[in-house]
């Protein structure tokens, strides 16, 4: 059994390195439609991508969070957009084997292929009624929704009690249910086409509602039948890694355009070759060091989620520490890529430069909010000096 897993792992990474060529082919023409083409979903899917977090008993493959954060860092060296957009829509996988079995088996009774996106921001009207809720809102920031035909919503719940505090939850909703507005324009990340989603006053049944703070303490309605360690971990621990590890793979394809492009560019005015200025030989060495540090934190991370799963075992200082983690990795790419662009030159100004692209990407991936670095570090210095934990991202 365990050749067998192996094997799986290591045809699905051979699988993801395979499609880079076809990713940097189709990364173009992608940010031009503001959307990643059918045709790379399609990839996708016939490479058994979107089944790594799925529960086995859902047709998946169930495999530990390192398998998936490898697939989406390899897969960002052909295109960050289409990377993302794998990461987020596979995410859900995971999500939903948290929710009652009777939100899966709504959305994979039929079709265990059928794909979900999401916009998690608690924007929602929502109205409790008999039997579960009514929900209205608009939502911006679903990534890869074209391709999916259901959408996981956040909005707060009102309190019973006067002067209560409301109750975060994610809402489950089907496609016929909501509509899409094409709405995205922005400078990076264009081809995730992540536009808005539009809710008018659709009936939610309660089982397709999970709490936030269940999935903060790790009980989930759906545990009693996804039972695997895979599924007893905190939400913002794998959602997080999520919108952070593809940059990581744009960030290696910059680094490799650039050094590549350099070894044998002139001075304009001097003709010396540029590969001999040691400033440049600093800089990439430097983000060399960067790369190489995140991704052996990310991949021990990855571990420490998978053997704290199994052990049950989560103090807060260290998924404080967990957290704080992956959300300051973008703002280290961050650093990283803005030192390439520094030294690209002015052919770096135009359209399609490999090493523009990822600055581009980058910096938008980094303005998502579970990229931002400062509250997760604030939140773990706080709890390092015996302070409480304040954050349920974590």
């Amino acid at each position: 059994m365990a050749n067998d897993a192996s094997d799986l792992v290591a045809g699905l990474l051979r699988r993801a390195e395979d499609l880079v060529p076809t990713l940097r082919s189709r990364s173009r023409g992608a940010i031009e439609a503001g959307q990643i083409p059918a045709e790379t979903i399609q990839d996708f899917a016939d490479a058994g991508f979107f089944k790594v977090l799925q529960p086995a008993r859902y047709g998946g493959y169930q495999l530990p969070p390192q398998v998936y954060c490898a697939i989406a860092r390899t897969l960002a060296e052909g295109c960050m957009s289409s990377a993302w957009v794998y990461a987020v829509i596979a995410v859900h996988n995971w999500q939903l084997a948290l929710f009652d079995d009777r939100a899966a088996q709504e959305v994979w009774g039929g079709d265990q292929a059928v794909r979900i996106s999401s916009s998690y921001m608690p924007v929602g009207k929502v109205t409790v009624v008999p039997g579960g809720y009514r929900l209205s809102g608009r939502w911006a920031f679903s990534s890869g929704s074209a391709h999916c035909d259901w959408v996981i919503l956040g909005a707060m719940v009102p309190s019973a009690e006067p002067g209560g505090r409301p109750d975060p939850r994610n809402f489950l909703i089907p496609r016929s249910d909501y509509r899409i507005v094409e709405n995205w324009d922005v400078m990076g990340l264009r081809a995730t086409g992540s536009n808005d989603i539009v809710v008018d006053d659709a009936f939610v049944p309660e089982h397709r509602t999970i709490r936030e703070l269940d999935m903060f303490n790790m009980n989930c309605p759906g545990h009693a039948h996804n039972t695997a360690a895979l599924y007893k971990m905190p939400f913002a621990q794998i959602f997080n890694r999520t919108v952070s590890t593809t940059s990581l793979g744009a960030l290696k394809r910059a680094l490799d355009v650039f050094v590549e492009t350099t070894k044998e560019k002139r001075a304009t005015y001097t003709g010396d070759r540029l590969a001999r200025d040691t400033t440049i030989q600093y800089a990439v060495a430097q983000v060399e060091r960067a790369l190489d540090e995140l991704s052996l934190v990310l991949d021990r991370d990855c571990r420490e989620l998978m053997e704290r799963a199994i052990g049950g075992d989560w103090p807060v200082e260290r998924r404080a520490a967990l957290g704080a983690s992956t959300t300051g990795m973008v703002d280290r790419c961050v650093g990283a890529i803005d030192t390439l662009m520094a030294f690209s030159g002015a052919k770096a100004v135009f359209r399609g430069n490999p090493v523009q692209q990822a600055f581009l990407d980058i910096h938008t991936a980094r303005a998502h909010v579970a990229n931002n670095p400062y509250p997760y570090a604030r939140n773990l210095g706080a709890v390092r000096f015996g302070f409480d934990n304040d954050s349920l991202d974590i």
